[in-house]
């Protein structure tokens, strides 16, 4: 088995079947692709497809492979898109041959995803879930594999998901465990986004995800009014009529941080957007973003993000 992935460097290969959809392909490259452009990390991808043929997504979009799945250098990382043709076996990948590409790899699984690992055994005595509409019929399909409804599961290297919105939460998970929380705060803030953008923010990963809380959202939504004016946590918890220890119990125990650093990295992504789409002076973007000064600003962005928030100025 393969080391653990480096930091900066990643090898995916995405294996795509019949009927793909390119909104889920979208949501778990798309992430990928800002990561390499943001932070320089070396991550490269190829695209292979089910069988080394032609296939077409679930639009009409046709997509021919890059190479056969034989010939793919040993990844990190699989990710394999089910499509809406997955109980046509004619022509599929055998067992063997999607055996030997994942070896030692991390795997992703989505929409029917799942349904094609576990035709080839790789999930038996796994957990896994897939599309919500195809839960009942996969269980009463593949009885050795134990099936969740959760959003998303991960069972040892085996990751696996079924709608695009969950997909996206799952590889946003993925780059947090593996290049880290503020990496990933800055790929879900890439397309993540409410109400709020009125107020010049933008929502990282989990906060527009359907499995946080209501009290959780009413938290964010302060903060990213005052972004300007700082609130002291105290000060955001009574706003949110809870106690201070329960905000902080809410934030760790659904986002894996606190609401200091969350609001930190609110902050932060407001002054990444300003740098990058306004003329504005680096002071007054550390003011709008409730730092005391320029160098206050760029020392706390080069300290939690590892790309140079100067470098298009």
């Amino acid at each position: 088995m393969r080391s653990i992935l480096p930091m900066r460097s990643i090898h995916i290969s995405v294996l795509l079947c019949d009927a793909f959809s390119n909104m889920v392909l979208a949501c778990l490259l798309e992430p990928l692709r800002v990561v390499r452009d943001q932070t320089g990390a070396d991550v490269r991808w190829n695209i292979l497809t089910d069988g080394d043929r032609a296939v077409s997504s679930s639009s009409g979009l046709s997509v021919s492979p890059e190479m056969p799945i034989t010939d793919a250098l040993e990844p990190d990382l699989v990710i394999i898109i089910g499509g809406d043709a997955f109980r046509n076996t004619k022509g599929v990948t055998s067992a063997r041959s999607l055996g030997r590409l994942m070896q030692g790899a991390t795997v992703i699984a989505a929409d029917t995803g799942a349904w094609i690992l576990a035709r080839g055994g790789f999930l038996n005595a796994r957990k896994a879930t897939l599309h919500w509409q195809l839960l009942e019929e996969f269980a009463e399909e593949f009885p050795k594999v134990e099936v969740l409804p959760d959003r998303h599961v991960q069972d040892g290297r085996f990751w696996t998901c079924g709608s695009a919105a969950a997909a996206l939460d799952l590889m946003l998970l993925f780059i947090r465990e593996r290049f880290g929380a503020s990496v990933a705060f800055d790929a879900g803030a890439m397309f993540l986004h409410d109400n709020a953008r009125r107020h010049g923010a933008s929502y990282p990963d989990q906060a527009l995800s359907q499995a946080v809380s209501p009290k959780l959202k009413r938290v964010v939504v302060l903060m990213s009014e005052a972004l300007e004016t700082t609130q002291p946590v105290p000060s955001l918890a009574e706003q949110a009529n809870i106690s201070e220890r329960s905000l902080r119990r809410l934030f760790w125990t659904e986002l894996q941080t606190t609401p200091g650093r969350y609001y930190l990295l609110l902050r932060l992504a407001r002054a990444r957007e300003l740098l990058r789409y306004s003329d504005i002076s680096l002071d007054q973007i550390a003011l709008r973003c409730g730092f005391a000064n320029a160098t206050t600003l760029t020392r706390s962005l080069r300290k939690n993000f590892s790309s140079d928030p100067l470098r298009d100025r």
